[in-house]
């Protein structure tokens, strides 16, 4: 009986891998939104010996929507900058499901030339569906927010590590998605659009957001593929909600290998590489 039991047990070990490696782009998009899915204050609360968190931009308010702070990752100072989507449905209006406004990223900003004045990495972990598309967003300058930082992490001093960890959605992702190593958790999107919104805008409807999801070509292995990326970060099978500690483990030992790369360089060089990286991202061709 027993050994029936362990045959048993390969077997769905065996199937469950084939599934997992075979997923499709949208169900790649649906574990990307499993509620259990840790975020980035439990990766904080798992990975670092001490986190203070900082608030405010200075120029209007606090952004619930993206959490930021020093911290200590074992021995090395770090300044990690997340979005935070909320654990139950109070949390998550309190968070506004992720979705920050101008303020969030000007807080992301003004935390970043801090870290830059004393010579601290930067962490960032991605997880929107993305930025706030509300009237006030857009009256405190959503576009120029976002457009700023892409300008200011280009040139940023100090190393840049960014992590999408659940959903990478369009302006909302690069706001503080620009890094010297951009990585992707093995289960999560990157993309200009969500599948639903994609499908509404071709269909004007979202009933193909499944065909919408492959037509995007938004999971890890396009992005690696497209250049867009720099590696992905393989995640406990069935996805990272599955055995959260061990993601967590697995995130802070690609960081502090990565941070290992990147720390002892010339910042001149680092700046160098960062705005070559991204200046030679994209194809196209000249038409006769």
């Amino acid at each position: 009986m027993t050994e029936k039991y362990q045959r048993a047990g390969k077997k769905i070990q065996s199937t469950k891998k084939d599934i997992y490696a075979n997923l499709t782009g949208w169900q790649r998009v649906q574990l990307s939104r499993h509620p259990e899915r840790p975020y980035t204050l439990f990766y904080i609360d798992q990975m670092c010996k001490r986190f203070t968190e900082l608030h405010g931009d200075r120029y209007c308010k606090d952004d619930k929507a993206i959490v930021a702070g020093l911290a200590k990752l074992d021995n090395q100072s770090v300044m990690i900058i997340g979005h935070q989507k909320g654990i139950n449905t109070k949390m998550r209006q309190y968070r506004n499901f992720g979705m920050a406004n101008p303020d969030g990223y000007r807080k992301a900003l003004r935390l970043m030339k801090m870290a830059e004045r004393f010579n601290i990495p930067v962490i960032c972990l991605i997880d929107t569906p993305g930025a706030y598309p509300g009237l006030e967003a857009e009256e405190r300058g959503q576009a120029e927010a976002i457009a700023r930082n892409l300008f200011e992490m280009a040139q940023l001093k100090v190393p840049i590590l960014c992590y999408i960890i659940g959903e990478g959605a369009s302006g909302g992702a690069l706001g503080i998605g620009l890094g010297d190593k951009v990585f992707m958790l093995e289960n999560t999107w990157y993309t200009v659009i969500s599948p639903e919104s994609c499908s509404s805008i071709l269909w004007r409807s979202w009933d193909f957001k499944e065909t919408a999801a492959e037509a995007l070509k938004l999971t890890p292995d396009y992005m690696l593929e497209f250049g867009l990326i720099d590696d992905i970060v393989k995640e406990p099978l069935g996805g990272a909600h599955t055995d959260p500690e061990k993601m967590a483990k697995t995130l802070k030992a690609h960081i502090k290998s990565e941070l290992a790369s990147l720390i002892h360089m010339d910042a001149e060089q680092r700046i160098t590489q960062r705005i070559e990286k991204y200046s030679k991202m994209g194809r196209y061709a000249i038409a006769d």
